[in-house]
């Protein structure tokens, strides 16, 4: 689709790319989520973080992208900075030296504390400013320019009868978009779309748009 401007495709994998800047835009990967549960005693799986990264793996390996660009919540909690979890990222990180990764601060960011150096990844406080985008984490109103945001983790509710079924969604607006959550085992809230907005749902490997 074309968004001020610029041609965008929103891609099952529940992130954005943005091919004349060779960028991979995500939100809400919320890595070591799981950890910060079983360090507060909640029994919950293991190997959301691996599954993060092998589906970012996937869409590096599809469009070669020069940029990965995160908006918002990279670490879930400070028990995120766990082990396990910063040795996946740093091996994940080595099979992808030339790749530049950004981050604009979410809110669990500012708890959870940025990336280790390492990383190297090149960190900011919203907004990102981009030819007429502001990429944030927060959805907002910015004059001059359409933003791009991510927080909400959206989701739509389909019913069929007395049956339901809540799928991530993208949403577009007039002045802005929120992007659903990439990262596993995050929750959603359930958004109908509002005068002026277009509704995407994401359905296994394809992007349906929601009849207005």
């Amino acid at each position: 689709m074309t968004v001020a401007g610029h041609a965008l495709t929103l891609l099952p994998q529940r992130a954005l790319w943005w091919p004349q800047h060779g960028m991979l835009i995500l939100a809400d990967i919320h890595f070591g989520k799981a950890a910060a549960f079983r360090a507060q005693g909640v029994p919950v799986p293991r190997g959301t973080t691996s599954e993060n990264l092998q589906s970012l793996d996937k869409l590096i390996a599809r469009y070669a992208p020069r940029t990965v660009l995160f908006l918002g919540d990279f670490l879930h909690a400070a028990t995120s900075h766990a082990a396990a979890t910063l040795a996946a990222l740093r091996q994940w990180r080595s099979r992808h030296p030339q790749l530049k990764l950004i981050l604009v601060r979410g809110n669990h960011d500012l708890r959870a504390g940025d990336p280790p150096d390492d990383l190297e990844v090149e960190i900011i406080d919203e907004p990102l400013l981009i030819e007429g985008f502001a990429f944030c984490h927060h959805p907002q109103t910015l004059a001059g320019n359409y933003v791009i945001a991510g927080h909400l983790h959206p989701v739509f509710r389909i019913r069929s009868g007395r049956d339901s079924l809540r799928l991530p969604c993208f949403v577009f607006g007039e002045h802005g978009a929120i992007l659903p959550s990439f990262g596993a085992f995050t929750g959603g809230f359930t958004m109908d779309a509002q005068a002026g907005e277009q509704i995407f749902i994401v359905v296994e490997q394809s992007v349906i748009r929601i009849p207005r």
